[in-house]
């Protein structure tokens, strides 16, 4: 099988070297099912608690979703935050809109006191109305929001020229404090870190049994066995169906596309980026996109209702690169020089869960807002499974199965052309 393209973070990041070498074997405190941010988050502090910790990963670590998405770091839920509060309840949205906000620190707190580099900036996010008539939403969003969050902003369709160049946009809601960084660099300091601290983390090593052992855990792999008192499942959407069946019939598996610009002149980056914000358009099925340190962009999108894989990212690219050049024709004679794809672990609210089934403690479903929430849910789920189960700001979040949903996403091209057409009428 074709291995899929390095992500541009992948490409430039330096290689892990503290992986454990020989056999899985062995008797821990805590396995953790999962080499991307969450299982390294949670790794580093429960290692640094003092746990013995065993962090098994399929492939190797940050290979999948951490590493393989935009590299953005944004405050705020996937939702709107007035529905939110209608669906929920005022409490209830605000705390996990913080939650979200608190994420964000999280990963500039771990970046510092690890001393990763990582190009971790406060950019912020400017959501951009693709329509005129997103822009009263874009409002009322404000209008709701303000209450809750002194850091958001919003500007007009006058004002938006001095956010961005480029034709088409009618204003942008923006929160001050999001942030932007390499996910590469900082998902390999995280291993390292938790190496450091301890934790013994073994790639290439796809777990493939999970039976219950008197009070604890048997991990099976192809690699060996080990015991565990604890398991934290974090596999988000690369969960196989077995052992974690249960997980898979609640997360829906989205593929996720991005390509990355040669790096732009100085004064064109200037010009068309003046405030280098984290970028994502109002559309159901529309584009994020963000410059990096050296001055390439990195656009991206659910270009198509598929799964990743090497033939399907560069059918995305294609269609990527068409949508980047209608908004920033500057740029045709720049070259491409990355594409990749990657997936987004849906639920079907869009809300993250967190919590223990089985036996089993997870986190998962941060419905592409992983970077900074798979990261901060490491942290908090290490708390949990201290005692503090306070420390789950999702806790008690019920999670029925999806109906007619076993795994495999099947109905993703029906549900691409609804959105098609809704984007179409809205």
């Amino acid at each position: 099988m074709t291995e899929p393209a390095p992500s541009l973070w992948q490409a430039s990041a330096p290689a892990f070297t503290g992986g454990a070498a020989g056999p899985v074997e062995g008797r821990y405190d805590v396995a953790i099912i999962g080499g991307g941010f969450t299982g390294l988050s949670a790794a580093l502090a429960l290692a640094k608690s003092g746990a013995s910790v065993a962090l098994l990963e399929a492939a190797q670590v940050i290979g999948a979703a951490s590493g393989r998405n935009g590299g953005q770091c944004n405050a705020g839920t996937a939702h709107d935050f007035a529905s939110l509060a209608a669906a929920h309840g005022m409490d209830k949205a605000r705390q996990w809109y913080l939650a979200h906000c608190d994420a964000v620190d999280t990963v500039e707190r771990l970046a510092r006191e690890e001393g990763i580099d990582c190009d971790f900036r406060r950019a912020g996010r400017a959501k951009l109305a693709a329509k005129p008539e997103h822009f009263p939403k874009l409002e009322a969003a404000y209008r709701a929001l303000s209450e809750v969050d002194p850091n958001v902003t919003l500007v007009d369709a006058a004002g938006v020229k001095d956010e961005i160049k480029a034709e088409g946009f009618h204003g942008a809601l923006i929160q001050h404090t999001s942030a932007q960084l390499h996910v590469g660099r900082f998902g390999v300091g995280l291993a390292q870190a938790a190496a450091r601290a301890g934790a013994q983390i073994w790639e290439q090593a796809p777990v493939t049994g999970l039976t219950r052992h008197g009070t604890g855990h048997m991990v099976q792999t192809p690699r060996g066995s080990l015991s565990a008192g604890q398991v934290l499942v974090a596999t988000g959407g690369a969960s196989p169906q077995a052992p974690f069946g249960w997980f898979r019939r609640r997360i829906v598996t989205v593929g996720s596309f991005a390509i990355a610009t040669a790096p732009l002149p100085q004064a064109l980056a200037q010009e068309l980026f003046p405030t280098r914000r984290n970028y994502v358009t109002s559309r159901i099925i529309g584009n994020y996109f963000r410059l990096t340190g050296d001055n390439r962009l990195v656009f991206g999108g659910r270009a198509r209702f598929a799964l990743s894989n090497p033939a399907s990212d560069l059918k995305s690219a294609d269609i990527l690169e068409k949508a980047m050049l209608a908004l920033f024709p500057d740029l045709a004679s720049v070259p491409i020089e990355h594409r990749w794809g990657g997936a987004i672990d849906l639920t079907q609210d869009r809300l993250p869960r967190a919590g223990e089934h089985d036996g089993l403690f997870y986190a998962m479903g941060y419905s592409g807002h992983g970077v900074q929430m798979a990261t901060h849910m490491g942290q908090q789920m290490a708390k949990v499974m201290g005692g503090n189960s306070a420390a789950n700001p999702f806790d008690g979040l019920a999670w029925p199965a999806i109906p007619g949903h076993l795994g495999k996403p099947w109905f993703l091209p029906f549900v691409g052309a609804y959105y098609r057409v809704l984007d179409a009428l809205q």
